[in-house]
Parts: C-alpha cells; sequence; structure tokens
C-alpha cells in the first residue's frame, strides 16, 4: 500500500515549483498530490479552510492517512488548517524553509512605505509570527537552509539563513525534530538529500543525521 503526500508550494509560487521535489518523492515509493493557492489574494485562514475542503474530498476518495510536505509560507497554511481542523492532520508534517517564528525580511518589506503590498494577506497572523499554537499529537519536523544567498545579502539577515529565511525562525514550539542542511531557500526544492530527509521523517518521525553529529 503506498502512502500519499499532499505538497504546497510557498509565496508568490505555484504547484508547479512542487513537481520536482514530488518526482524525487514519488521515486522513494510515495503517492503524492498537489494544493495550490493564490498566496497574497487571501488571508492564511482562508487559505486553510480551501485545503480542509481539497482533504475532505482526498478523504472520501479513500485515502486514509495522508503526510504533508510544505515549503516556506505554506508550512504556515499547514499551522493554521491544523489549530482550525486537527481532526484533517492524519499523518506527519514536514516543512522545509518554513518561518514559523516570523520573517525578519517580511517585516521589513511590511513596514516599507514602497514594498509593503507585495505581501498582500501574507504578513498578519502569518510572516509576523503571530500563529496559532501547534496542536499536541501533530508531528511536526521542520528543514532549515543555511547557504544564505539571494535576499539574505541584501537585507543583512542576522545568522545562518537560507538567503531568505533565517535558521532561527524555523523552530516551531512543540516540532518533533529539526535538521538543517547546506541549501537555499529555493534550491531546497531540488535537492536530493532534502528529499531524501522528508522520507525518513515521514518514515519514522525524526530526520537522519551523520553519526559525528549525534
Amino acid at each position: 500500500m503506498t502512502t500519499s503526500i499532499l505538497l504546497l508550494h510557498g509565496l508568490y509560487t505555484g504547484n508547479w515549483i512542487m513537481q520536482p521535489l514530488a518526482f524525487r518523492l514519488k521515486q522513494q515509493g510515495f503517492t503524492t498530490h498537489l494544493f495550490g493557492y493564490r498566496s497574497t489574494r487571501q488571508t492564511l485562514p482562508e487559505h486553510a479552510a480551501a485545503l480542509a475542503h481539497e482533504l475532505e474530498r482526498l478523504y472520501d476518495n479513500k485515502i486514509d492517512r495522508l503526510h504533508f510536505v510544505a515549503h516556506s509560507l505554506g508550512g504556515l497554511v499547514l499551522r493554521h488548517l491544523a489549530a482550525m481542523r486537527p481532526d484533517l492532520i492524519k499523518g506527519r508534517i514536514v516543512t522545509i524553509g518554513t518561518p514559523h517564528q516570523g520573517s525578519a525580511v517580511a517585516g521589513r518589506l511590511y513596514h516599507s512605505a514602497l514594498l509593503s503590498r507585495v505581501l498582500g494577506q501574507t504578513y498578519r497572523h502569518a510572516l509576523d509570527g503571530k500563529l496559532p499554537a501547534l496542536p499536541q499529537g501533530i508531528e511536526l519536523g521542520s528543514l532549515a537552509g543555511n547557504h544564505g544567498v539571494g535576499l539574505g545579502k541584501i537585507f543583512h539577515i542576522a545568522g545562518c539563513n537560507d538567503g531568505t529565511v533565517a535558521v532561527e525562525e524555523t523552530y516551531c514550539n512543540g516540532m518533533q525534530d529539526h535538521i538543517v542542511l547546506p541549501v537555499t531557500h529555493t534550491g531546497m526544492l531540488f535537492n536530493q538529500d532534502v528529499a531524501n530527509q522528508i522520507s525518513v521523517f515521514l518514515h519514522y518521525g525524526h530526520f537522519i543525521r551523520p553519526q559525528n553529529n549525534q
């Protein structure tokens, strides 16, 4: 019996950007489903409500257990879903590059007179870090990158970062596990090691590390 995963993209993108990762996970024996949403057009609770309807449809089609993999903002959509409908989280969650503690880069954009509108509806109760608590019993693994190229050079992100999100921002209260890999914020979607770590967590509820790093 194959295991199903639903993948969610992040800010300013669509299903297309998750397809390379979906392909790598299919190679590891998973069945994949993609959920698309217009990231800046509605609030995260509205995205979560739409996702809830999609999950009800999938469960009606005889999918018993569904895991979740979400990139960046997609992980915050899942946080809202988990708080709104914890009964629909029937598998494990892996978030990659998700700023669970809020995004310093987004904060600077939001408070800029010229650039605040580019975030649409994604800042309040999302990228500002003011998120609902993760319900007990939900197994979430957070994967971060520390290859800091991109916006990180422009905005001078403090500490290790993936070029967009700081490693410290990817910690989620109540998470099951956390790991940092040498990847960029977008590059993690195309990286085999990232796909391997996702697979391990979805199977066993933890990431795997070289023995000398344990």
